[in-house]
């Protein structure tokens, strides 16, 4: 079965060809990180713009790549949320569109499904059941995926997420747009126990996580310093927030799994690309004889395959939409 999907969430668009949920034909996607990098984080009138100027030449290229054409197609599938609504609707719209002139059905996809289902296409022997460390600039959970439309949330932040509090630390720090990387690379050879930041323990549900605390604390020590002219150790400030992010991820992680009795462990979105913390998952399950996923990096961003992934299972479970289908900036998984 051949999918033809879209993804426009945020700042990347994205459009894909996947053959049966696991195999990528094409996978086309424009980057606006240079255009919000002057800004300092993503304007959603700007993303929201750029995503209609790039879909339709990005859909030529990605069929294209394929090798398939446009009656070959068997579904369209499209991420309709959580993101940011304009730029959502963007690619929902063309979705609908392209369904209803092709006459073929239309697969509605969360985009944290999506995430997850990145690992099906890296690693084939992958199935459910598992836990899954949802970890991005928008998001940060852990997720029971018992099924593959099967997904209950054990824990998730209360405020902030992980990659939302790097971005806004690296900011701070005088870093490029997204901050995620610089501040990585800025960490290196730090030493993460040099400033002490707090660890949050959130009430009433111990496997949630709260990243705002981190955040403030962080930037408190920055403007603080400045304005006393003093230096701070900056690869050390950045190996003290990185290990904190990864103290708030990581034991919970190893918790949910001893709760659940999961012994597979996957990682999905743009944070599980950063070094410390896999290098930290990769330590803990072998210490508790779990069975670790990470995606390569190229599937830890935004893309259109692993929303052609999730589609394929989506469609087996019978999840259809019509031209009623809307965006949602916010949806649970």
């Amino acid at each position: 079965m051949l999918i033809l999907a879209f993804e426009s969430s945020c700042d990347e668009t994205a459009v894909a060809v996947v053959k049966d949920g696991r195999t990528v034909l094409s996978d086309a996607i424009l980057s606006q990180v240079d255009v919000h990098a002057i800004y300092g984080g993503v304007v959603p009138e700007i993303a929201s713009r750029k995503h209609v100027e790039a879909i339709a030449a990005l859909t030529d290229r990605a069929l294209a790549e394929a090798g398939v054409t446009r009656d070959g197609i068997d579904a369209v599938a499209v991420t309709y949320g959580p993101g940011l609504i304009g730029a959502l609707l963007v690619a929902v719209n063309f979705a609908k569109s392209a369904a209803l002139a092709l006459g073929k059905p239309l697969i509605p996809v969360h985009h944290l499904r999506g995430h997850i289902a990145a690992n099906y296409l890296a690693f084939p022997e992958l199935e459910p059941p598992f836990l899954a460390l949802c970890i991005s600039g928008g998001n940060s959970m852990i997720v029971d995926v018992a099924g593959y439309t099967d997904m209950t949330i054990l824990g998730a932040t209360r405020d902030d997420a992980a990659g939302e509090c790097f971005d806004k630390i690296a900011r701070v720090l005088g870093l490029p747009y997204p901050g995620g990387k610089p501040l990585e690379d800025l960490s290196q050879g730090g030493d993460p126990e040099k400033y002490a930041l707090p660890r949050a323990k959130a009430a009433g549900n111990d496997l949630d996580m709260s990243f705002s605390g981190l955040k403030t604390a962080a930037v408190n020590l920055v403007h603080n310093a400045r304005q006393k002219g003093e230096a701070l150790d900056l690869p050390s400030l950045a190996a003290s927030v990185t290990a904190a992010v990864s103290d708030e991820l990581v034991p919970r992680a190893m918790e949910a799994a001893k709760r659940t009795g999961r012994k597979i462990l996957v990682a999905a979105g743009g944070v599980a690309a950063n070094r410390t913390i896999r290098g930290d998952l990769e330590r803990a399950c072998r210490e508790n004889g779990i069975t670790l996923y990470l995606p390569p990096l190229r599937l830890c961003g935004d893309n259109g395959a692993m929303i052609g992934s999730q589609a394929y299972y989506e469609y087996l479970a019978g999840v259809r939409a019509d031209s009623s289908l809307n965006a949602f900036a916010n949806l649970e998984i």
